[in-house]
């Protein structure tokens, strides 16, 4: 059973590998390896896989076996999603928000989680819990850098992954800040060049974002 501190401690190693998170919602597990190949080939080796398709959980299967990348599941809601995210293969969660349930059921499974928060007293209780690095989200609809600043200054002791609408135009905005690990987002993997198999294209966005300064 993994502590909060524990699972925070794995979180920021995770977050520290690359300054960008690509957030993947994947329709066919049988890209999935490819996909995952341009990524790490571009620089980006920690890969956030949404359960929000059908497919998903066969994508982080898939895409566990690609050497170099760390695979996530994101979008956990319920200890059935930890459950099935463990089985198949992912090695961090990623989740909207936090319950006490969704918590418990990381700790048991040794799930290092990334557990969502957009206010400061939801940031507060997660670290009375004992989770020093959290998903701040939705970041643009949250108030954006901005608001990530504020929250920062009165509670330096946490760390966070902005995610939710964090674009190549404002990603300069949160990596700037000292609260800032690294942030998550989708445009690496644009579902045109997923669609069009177009693995080089997508390689060279993932190698401009890995270029951005934390």
């Amino acid at each position: 059973m993994i502590t909060p501190q524990q699972a925070s401690a794995r979180a920021l190693e995770i977050c520290q590998l690359a300054p960008i998170v690509p957030v993947l919602v994947v329709e066919d597990a049988s890209i999935a390896q490819d996909l995952a190949r341009a990524l790490v080939a571009g620089g980006l080796p920690a890969l956030e896989v949404t359960l929000r398709t059908e497919a998903a959980l066969d994508v982080i299967a898939e895409m566990a076996k690609v050497e170099g990348g760390v695979v996530g599941a994101g979008t956990l809601l319920t200890p059935a999603d930890v459950t099935a995210a463990v089985a198949a293969g992912a090695k961090f969660g990623v989740s909207p928000g936090a319950t006490d349930i969704l918590l418990d059921a990381c700790e048991a499974a040794d799930l290092p989680l990334l557990p969502g928060a957009a206010t400061a007293s939801e940031a507060m209780r997660l670290l009375e819990r004992g989770y020093t690095v959290q998903k701040f989200f939705p970041a643009e609809a949250s108030g954006g850098a901005a608001a990530l600043k504020a929250i920062g200054s009165p509670i330096p002791q946490i760390r966070f992954c902005p995610t939710g609408g964090v674009s190549p135009k404002n990603a300069n905005d949160y990596l700037s800040l000292s609260n800032t690990v690294c942030a998550g987002g989708s445009w690496v993997c644009p579902k045109d060049l997923i669609d069009a198999r177009d693995w080089a294209g997508i390689e060279e966005l993932a190698r401009a974002a890995s270029k951005l300064s934390v």
